[in-house]
């Protein structure tokens, strides 16, 4: 294992157990065991609810709230290929892996099934349904190590192997850059959804580079030109419309989503994106 995994699942770990203590990824209530919260009785409310010793104490009918008797089931779904790289490196991927190692570091710290699945094209890895650090540690090692440069997924077919593959309903979290149109309804009709998109800043925000050669990380192919002022707007408006095009297809579909740069803070994004969701 390389150094920089190794202080990236490190960091990862440390954040979680002491920065989102409290900040569960998804509060459920309904039938269970654990207490949750005393309320006035509503009408409407189921009258077996009503704790008659606390009723007669208090002079009005309370419901006493639990929280649900059940596991949380989270899958986290990477979509990596060459277009993680951009520039003179592949912070893109790193940036991915440290995302998912959070969001499964959070869910074994919470006692929840976690599952990891990462789609390449050389290969789709998969964790069991597990609690176990050891699983969260490869899967997180298969997104970080595995070579992605000169390789384009169909980010569609994975998508649709995704539905066949994740058979239990989960609150799915999906990592990537997003750069491809794609469709996510299926899932969203079997799923709660989270779309995390994973974007570097000089790709938000490119600068002037005048005459210079550019080339596609997905194939290698190589062009010059003249990257100034026009193209550089130029390029910008077609990413708009392309994120515009995004964020339309989330909020039809009710999916909830976020966009993390990779040289934000992750763990104070998340933080703040689960106590304020899109």
């Amino acid at each position: 294992m390389s150094y920089k995994l190794k202080a990236l699942q490190i960091k990862a770990r440390q954040e979680v157990y002491t920065l989102l203590s409290g900040n569960n990824l998804s509060k459920l209530h309904g039938e269970g065991y654990d207490f949750s919260e005393l309320r006035e009785y509503q009408v409407g409310d189921d009258i077996r609810k009503i704790n008659w010793t606390i009723s007669a104490k208090l002079g009005k009918p309370y419901i006493k709230e639990l929280h649900a008797n059940r596991e949380l089931f989270v899958t986290v779904a990477t979509l990596c290929d060459g277009s993680l790289y951009f520039g003179k490196d592949n912070k893109k991927q790193h940036k991915v892996a440290e995302v998912a190692s959070i969001i499964a570091y959070a869910t074994q710290q919470q006692n929840d099934l976690f599952m990891g699945i990462n789609s390449t094209v050389a290969h789709t890895y998969s964790t069991p349904p597990t609690k176990q650090i050891y699983h969260i540690e490869a899967f997180s090692k298969d997104i970080f190590e595995t070579p992605l440069l000169s390789t384009k997924l169909n980010q569609q077919e994975a998508i649709d192997n995704l539905f066949q593959q994740i058979y239990k309903p989960s609150l799915l979290f999906i990592v990537s850059d997003f750069l491809q149109k794609i469709d996510l309804s299926i899932l969203a009709q079997k799923h709660e959804v989270v779309a995390i998109i994973i974007r570097k800043n000089e790709e938000e925000n490119p600068k002037y580079l005048g005459e210079t050669t550019l080339g596609d990380p997905t194939s290698r192919l190589k062009f010059e030109t003249l990257f100034g002022k026009k193209t550089i707007q130029q390029y910008k408006t077609k990413l708009l419309e392309h994120d515009n095009e995004l964020t339309e297809h989330f909020s039809e579909h009710r999916i909830k989503f976020i966009k993390i740069i990779d040289d934000e803070n992750s763990i104070s994004k998340l933080i703040n994106f689960m106590n304020n969701p899109m």
